[in-house]
């Protein structure tokens, strides 16, 4: 049965982890769905916003530790060590494929957001989440840490302190918690309602400027001051005069919607 099910409608992209009865815990195949889910939208023009959230009444649980197992017995350098995606293995690659995607990526989260399903969450660009969500870095429960993107992902959301904490004891939090640290964009009693009106939002905007926006945005948190300003140049002149452009231009003046095509 497949662990993900992605539809997309008017230019909204819906990926759901799809494993309800088990809170949506990562097993192998939910790993490999969420991979192949986010490398699917990769290029499709059509798609301009996504929402990933989980089936049922949670986001995700973290990984399903009994699928996990039989890891213990292997040779975990031969697993873990070689790079599937990039600089990335694939444990990593599944919360930075969202990172990596073109379009803008909102997470909805509730019920309970644990362990791997905080790293996957975190590489959306937003995150949504009901006020009682239940929230943690969970890894050192287990006595492991963090290995699936996250420490990529936080230092961007949280304050140094913060993340050690968080880390460091495996605490619980709330989504209300959660957006005092900088993981939580919003709060919100139905998130999935919401993280779809976002979209909605964002994907009738032009959709080079929604991607170029995307791209400035994560180019500024990885380059110098310089860099970064000649970045700023370089998209903007890319985009004036484009038909998306001029369509906005046209669409204000005119007080309508805008129709991009």
């Amino acid at each position: 049965m497949s662990r993900v099910t992605t539809t997309i409608t008017d230019h909204v992209a819906h990926v759901e982890l799809s494993r309800p009865d088990k809170m949506n815990a990562v097993d192998p195949a939910m790993m490999e769905g969420v991979i192949a889910a986010g490398e699917s939208l990769r290029g499709n023009t059509d798609v301009r916003a996504v929402v990933l959230s989980g089936q049922g009444n949670a986001f995700c649980a973290g990984l399903d530790v009994a699928s996990f197992a039989a890891l213990a017995g292997g040779d975990l350098a031969e697993i873990m060590m070689p790079r599937t995606h990039g600089p990335s293995n694939d444990y990593q690659h599944v919360s930075l494929v969202w990172k990596q995607l073109e379009v803008p990526v909102i997470a909805a989260l509730q019920g309970v957001c644990f362990g791997a399903g905080m790293q996957i969450a975190s590489g959306a660009d937003m995150r949504i989440a009901a006020p009682d969500t239940r929230m943690s870095i969970l890894e050192m429960k287990w006595g492991l840490v963090p290995d699936m993107g996250g420490m990529v992902l936080w230092p961007a959301l949280m304050r140094a302190d913060v993340l050690r904490r968080l880390t460091y004891t495996g605490e619980e939090f709330s989504g209300v918690d959660g957006k005092e640290y900088g993981l939580v964009t919003e709060i919100n009693d139905d998130p999935v309602a919401r993280a779809l009106e976002l979209a909605q939002l964002i994907a009738s905007k032009s959709p080079s400027a929604v991607r170029a926006g995307k791209a400035l945005v994560s180019y500024a948190y990885e380059n110098d001051a310089e860099a970064v300003l000649l970045e700023e140049s370089r998209a903007q002149s890319s985009l004036v005069g484009t038909p998306h452009q001029m369509e906005a231009v046209i669409a204000n003046m005119q007080k309508r919607a805008p129709v991009f095509k």
